[in-house]
Formats: C-alpha cells, sequence, structure tokens
C-alpha cells in the first residue's frame, strides 16, 4: 500500500501540519505580547524552533511518504551529519585519518545498506562487533599512542550513537508485524512523534512551572516538573494514538513511557558528553536547535530500545 494511499497517514501527517500552524500563530502572538528582554528572549527561542520544526517535518513527511528507500537515505544523511559532529569533539590526528574514512564511507553506509535488504543478523552486530574490533586496531597500526584511549572511544562512541543506534529508526520500517502489513511508516511516524513531544513538552512544562533541577552540573534546563509534565503529556498524546499502531492503549501508553525514558536518559547524556567537552551545542545546522546530534540524542537513544521491544513481542 502506498503510504499516501493510507487514511491514517493522511489524517496523521495532517495533524503535524495544523499543531505546526497553532504552534506558528501562537509564537507570532507571544511576540507581539512579550514585554520584557527575558520574555522577548524565550519567545525568539520558541519561534526559531518552531521555524526549525517546520524544516524538520517537510524532510520527515518527504522520507516518510517515499517508503522504505527515502526513510533509509534521510537516516543515513542525519548519521553522517551527527558523527561529523560527535567526532569534532576530539581533534583528530593524521593517523586517524584512514580509520575516519572507514567510519564515515564504509561502515556508514553499510549499517544502512543492511537494513535495507533487511539482513537483521549482520545489521545488529556489524558496529557493536565488527566495526568496534576494526577501530583500536586500525589506529594500533598506525602506531601513534598518543590519546590513543580517547580517540578510540571517541570513533566508538560517535558510531554507536550516531549510527548504529539511530538507523533502528528507519530499520522499523521492515518489521512484519502480523495484520499490520504495509504500515509500517506508522511505527516510524509514533516513535518520531513521541519522542520528539517529550522533548518539547518538558521544554514547555520546565518553563512553565520549573523548580527543582534534575542534574544542575549536566543540564541546568531540566527539571522534575518539565519531565514530570511532559513525560505525562507525551504519554497521554501516545496512549491516544494507538489506533495507528499495531498496540492496544495500555500497551501504547507502556511503549510511550519506554520511549520518554529512553529519550530522557539520551538527552541527559549526551548533554552530560556536550559538558565534559566544554561546548554548548554539537553544531550550528539547525536555528534554534544547535546540531543535527542536539536534535536526534533523545531518538538515538529510544530507537534501537522501542525496535526491539516491538520486534520481540508483536
Amino acid at each position: 500500500m502506498s503510504t499516501l494511499r493510507d487514511p491514517i497517514v493522511v489524517r496523521l501527517l495532517l495533524g503535524v501540519l495544523g499543531l505546526l500552524i497553532l504552534g506558528t500563530l501562537a509564537g507570532i502572538l507571544l511576540k507581539a505580547r512579550a514585554r520584557s528582554e527575558s520574555a522577548k528572549a524565550t519567545v525568539e527561542n520558541l519561534n526559531a524552533r518552531m521555524r526549525a520544526w517546520w524544516v524538520m517535518s517537510i524532510v520527515f513527511a518527504l522520507a516518510l511518504v517515499t517508503g522504505g528507500i527515502g526513510s533509509i537515505v534521510l537516516f543515513a544523511l542525519v548519521s553522517f551529519l551527527a558523527l561529523r559532529e560527535f567526532i569534532t569533539l576530539v581533534q583528530s590526528k593524521r593517523a586517524d585519518h584512514r580509520t575516519l574514512v572507514v567510519a564515515f564511507f564504509l561502515a556508514t553506509p553499510a549499517q544502512y545498506v543492511l537494513v535495507g535488504i533487511e539482513w537483521y543478523g549482520l545489521f545488529s552486530i556489524l558496529i557493536p562487533v565488527y566495526v568496534f574490533l576494526f577501530v583500536p586496531t586500525s589506529l594500533a597500526l598506525m602506531g601513534d599512542t598518543e590519546r590513543f584511549l580517547e580517540r578510540t572511544a571517541t570513533i566508538q562512541w560517535g558510531l554507536m550513537v550516531c549510527v548504529y543506534c539511530v538507523s533502528h529508526a528507519p530499520a522499523l520500517l521492515l518489521l512484519d508485524i502480523e495484520g499490520f502489513e504495509g504500515r509500517e511508516p506508522l511505527l516510524l511516524f509514533f516513535l518520531v512523534i513521541v519522542v520528539q513531544l517529550s522533548d518539547v513538552l518538558q521544554y514547555v512544562w520546565g518553563k512553565l512551572l520549573g523548580r527543582r533541577r534534575i542534574a544542575p552540573t549536566v543540564s541546568p534546563n531540566k527539571t522534575w516538573e518539565g519531565f514530570v509534565g511532559g513525560a505525562l503529556s507525551a504519554v497521554a498524546v501516545g496512549t491516544a494514538l494507538w489506533w495507528a499502531t499495531p498496540f492496544n492503549p495500555w500497551q501504547a501508553a507502556a511503549m510511550s513511557a519506554v520511549i520518554v525514558l529512553c529519550g530522557f536518559a539520551g538527552g541527559l547524556v549526551m548533554a552530560a558528553v556536550k559538558r565534559d567537552r566544554g561546548v554548548k551545542d554539537y553544531g550550528t545546522l539547525i536555528e534554534g536547535h544547535g546540531g543535527v546530534l542536539d536534535r536526534i540524542d533523545s531518538l538515538a537513544f529510544a530507537a534501537p530500545i522501542f525496535f526491539h521491544l516491538t520486534r520481540f513481542f508483536f
């Protein structure tokens, strides 16, 4: 079934369009009413995020309606850009160049090719086993041991988070679920909507009610009030979307909760990496959001868990 011929997909895409329009109108209204400098700065940040959301939503929608190939190509590009941002956190040496070429131009596309041809056995172990062992061996053969562990770990971590974990998102399109044939794109839609809404709603609730910080030295903007409010709101949305998934309502709620918790862990862990390296954002490619990796940190942690839970139970 063509994705655009599925009325559920069309309704969901129209729903996202409606939310974007409402968010844009709300931003215009808030900008007109903002008086203090702090309020203007907050509103400008929100409006920058909305502009970025328009671009990202259009790109994601185009990938979704083109089916598996479009989504695989999109996420492969996302992984490539995110890996580039991550690798630049540590100054590479001339001895690293051969290993980096393999990481960017062989390991990354190979991972997505395996998704495309549905070779699950090799897809699930290529990077965490074979590439994991190749990276230190390749670097050791170059004979440069200065900061060897740091350089090795950076490449390995980058491949695991930016490529291996993220590749599980388009891999959802390849799952064969009885009674759900032809509607696999809805699983990807469900994952992205829940994890991204959780991020947005945690930010909004945090701005409205946030008082007690969860990890002040890691991510000062994350508060318990924001987390609880955003998590409950995202789970409620995910539960309300059960009809677009192979899950019943309580299963959709449980899956949404898992996505939210994993997404929160991803945001917190990747924020800790930024603090360790002394940077505010991973990049500047996306206005209002920093770099690509700043936008997919939650997705990177949520995608593999959601994929394997869905594959195992459904």
